[in-house]
C-alpha cells in the first residue's frame, strides 16, 4: 500500500504515536521469542557445550521489528516508509562516518586494553561460512534496530519535544530493551544509553538513518566475529579469541566490549565530538535537519 502523503497522521499526536509503537513493539518481540523458544528448545552441541547465539531468534526480531514500523509509518503517520531517513541521496558521507567511526572506537578500546594487559590474544580460527552469516546477522541486526528507535521512535518524538528530549527518551528506551541481555550490568546499561545517544545524534541534525546503520553494524560486527567479545551479552564464533584478564568492569567480563569503562569513556567522548561537530556545521543551516524527511 502507498500511502498517501496528503493525509494527515491517523494519531495526530507524534509522541502518542512513539508510545503506542513502544507498547506494541516490546510485546510482540516478547510473544515471539515465547513462540520461538517453545518450537525450538535450546539444546547443547555435539560437545556438550550450551549453544551460541540463537541466530534465528534475532532474525525473527528484525522481521517483526521492519514490518511493525512499515506498517506504523504507511497506516499510522500515513507516510513513505523511506521517510523515516532511508532516502539514499546525500547519505554517503553519514554512512561512511558512521562506518569509520565504529571501526575507531573499537580499535582504541582494544589497544587499551591489550596494552594495559588486560587482554592477551589466544588464537585466530577462520571460518568463511560462519563469517558471512555473522556478516548478515549484524546488517539484520542493525538495520531492524534503528530503524525501530531512531527511524520510528525518535523520528516521532522530535515531532513534538525538544531534540535534546527526543534523544535521551530514545536511548533510555534503547537501553531498557537491553535489561534481559546475558551478564547485563551498571556500566553495560550505562553504555547502552550512551551507544543510543550516540547513534543518534546525527538523526537529530539530519534525519538519515545511514550513519547510524553503519556504525551500528561496523560497532557489532567488529566487536563479536571479528575481535571475539561478547555482542550485548551474546557469544558468537569469531575470527579472533582472546582472554580478558581483571576488573570486569574495565574488561567489560561476559557482557562483552559494551560492559566496559573504557567504552564509557570513548563513548563519552566520541558524543561530545560529534555534538562539537553538528553544532557547528548545521546550526547555521536549519533547513538541513529536514534532509531526508521527504
Amino acid at each position: 500500500m502507498k500511502p498517501n502523503l496528503h493525509n494527515k497522521p491517523l494519531l495526530p499526536q507524534a509522541w502518542l504515536r512513539a508510545l503506542i509503537f513502544c507498547v506494541v513493539y516490546f510485546a510482540l518481540i516478547y510473544v515471539a521469542m515465547v513462540l520461538l523458544n517453545s518450537f525450538i528448545p535450546s539444546t547443547p552441541d555435539q560437545q556438550g557445550a550450551a549453544p551460541t547465539v540463537p541466530y534465528l531468534s534475532f532474525v525473527v526480531g528484525a522481521v517483526v521489528s521492519i514490518a511493525l514500523v512499515w506498517l506504523f509509518r504507511t497506516v499510522v503517520d500515513r507516510r513513505s516508509f523511506n521517510s523515516i531517513g532511508l532516502a539514499i541521496e546525500k547519505s554517503g558521507v553519514h554512512a561512511g562516518a558512521g562506518f569509520f567511526m565504529g571501526i575507531l572506537l573499537l580499535c582504541a578500546g582494544t589497544c587499551i586494553l591489550f596494552f594495559s594487559k588486560n587482554l592477551a590474544w589466544t588464537d585466530i580460527s577462520f571460518n568463511a561460512n560462519e563469517l558471512f552469516i555473522s556478516f548478515g546477522l549484524m546488517v539484520i541486526i542493525a538495520f531492524a534496530e534503528e530503524i525501530v528507535f531512531r527511524g520510528y521512535i525518535l523520528n516521532n518524538l522530535l515531532e513534538s519535544i525538544n531534540k535534546w528530549a527526543a534523544l535521551l527518551i530514545t536511548a533510555l528506551i534503547f537501553a531498557l530493551a537491553h535489561l534481559a541481555n546475558p551478564d547485563f550490568s551498571i556500566v553495560a546499561a550505562v553504555n547502552i544509553f550512551l551507544a543510543g545517544i550516540l547513534l543518534g545524534i546525527n538523526y537529530i541534525y539530519t534525519k538519515s538513518l545511514w550513519f547510524g546503520i553503519m556504525l551500528h553494524f561496523s560497532w557489532n560486527f567488529l566487536q563479536g566475529p571479528i575481535l571475539g567479545y561478547e555482542v550485548s551479552g551474546q557469544p558468537l564464533k569469531s575470527l579472533f579469541q582472546h582472554e580478558l584478564q581483571g576488573n570486569k568492569w574495565l574488561t567489560g567480563g561476559g557482557f562483552g566490549f559494551e560492559g566496559s569503562l573504557v567504552a564509557t569513556l570513548l563513548c563519552v567522548l566520541a558524543i561530545i565530538a560529534l555534538i562539537w561537530v553538528y553544532e557547528k556545521k548545521y546550526t547555521s543551516w536549519p533547513t538541513v535537519a529536514t534532509a531526508g524527511a521527504a
